[in-house]
């Protein structure tokens, strides 16, 4: 990690929800586990998968290389940055299968935290990252509204207590276990975004349309998601989901808001068990995310399978020539 492109922040950071409002863009991570397997050549813990690589030294020193890379490409043009704990798989359950507690889960939050902390010139945010309890891919094992919520509290209100600035639930697959998670990141206070598992006809793999879903959670939360998105996922096959006529809505163009885009326009069965990286041109992948602005006010774009700092960078660099950011010519790479 090269400290020497860092600032120290010295102005009050803006609230996530009104830098939601103020700006057109936001740039959100790219791909963690894939890189940290191929480029560093660290195994994920069988349990909670990334969370543990927070317990050594290699593995800190790899998150935080590939968070600055990614803070770097935001900065340089003018876009607030999103970045998440590796935390999807650590909850409760799991964490203790591994032997850890939430002691674990701090340790993520203050790593991604205080390297946050060296960052300026504009607004950054260190999100704590969640998943559903079963598979994400197939809904097997998925939760019902309730057990959902009180599942998923432990895990959120840790999270929240040591110091999120917002909490992300990713590829959420049925729209129960959802709904619930919803409930237990809104009871936390905090800013949150709900990303589902998204399939090309349009539905959540347990077939809810997306309008559906979208319209029953902002109904049944008292402090409804900041905004929906979806994520491990090409935009070849969210433009397919989105011109499905069920979700060709209001609610749908203005509530759906963000991708976190697989670099292969493949099922998620083909990516899941993939033994090579499979990727594509990043500035075709940026371009595909870009124009599913055409359908949503699409806001947050960030790299998921298959992604790197090229793609991140082609992101940007296209939301620059749309006119969604603001290049800072003063930053380093």
């Amino acid at each position: 990690m090269d400290d020497a492109d860092t600032t120290p922040c010295v102005t009050r950071p803006l609230p996530l929800a009104r830098c939601f409002e103020q700006y057109e863009a936001l740039l959100l991570e790219g791909a963690l586990g894939e890189r940290l397997k191929r480029e560093y050549a660290l195994t994920p813990d069988p349990h909670v998968a990334l969370a543990a690589f927070a317990r050594t030294e290699a593995g800190r020193r790899a998150l935080c290389e590939l968070w600055q890379g990614y803070w770097q490409t935001a900065a340089r043009h003018g876009l607030p940055f999103l970045a998440t704990t590796p935390t999807r798989r650590a909850n409760r359950e799991r964490t203790r299968q591994a032997g850890e507690d939430a002691g674990l889960l701090r340790d993520c939050m203050a790593l991604l935290a205080g390297l946050k902390a060296r960052w300026g010139r504009t607004p950054a945010y260190a999100g704590g990252l969640m998943g559903c309890k079963g598979d994400a891919y197939t809904g097997e094992g998925a939760l019902d509204e309730e057990g959902a919520r009180r599942f998923h509290a432990w895990q959120a209100d840790i999270l929240a207590d040591a110091g999120a600035d917002f909490l992300y639930a990713g590829i959420m697959p049925t729209l129960p276990e959802a709904l619930g998670m919803a409930r237990a990141l809104a009871a936390t206070g905090l800013p949150y975004i709900i990303s589902f598992t998204l399939l090309a006809r349009g539905t959540l793999v347990d077939g809810t349309p997306l309008h559906t879903a979208i319209r029953h959670i902002d109904s049944r939360t008292e402090r409804p998601p900041l905004c929906y998105m979806t994520n491990c996922v090409h935009p070849d096959i969210v433009r397919k989901a989105l011109l499905q006529p069920v979700n060709r809505t209001e609610l749908v163009r203005q509530r759906f808001q963000g991708i976190q885009a697989n670099a292969a326009a493949l099922a998620y069965a083909a990516m899941d068990n993939a033994t090579s990286l499979l990727t594509s041109a990043p500035d075709d992948l940026a371009r595909g995310m870009l124009d599913l602005r055409e359908l949503t006010a699409m806001k947050i774009f960030g790299g998921c399978c298959g992604t790197d700092g090229r793609h991140l960078e082609a992101i940007a660099r296209g939301l620059t020539a749309r006119g969604l950011a603001t290049p800072d010519s003063g930053m380093g790479a």
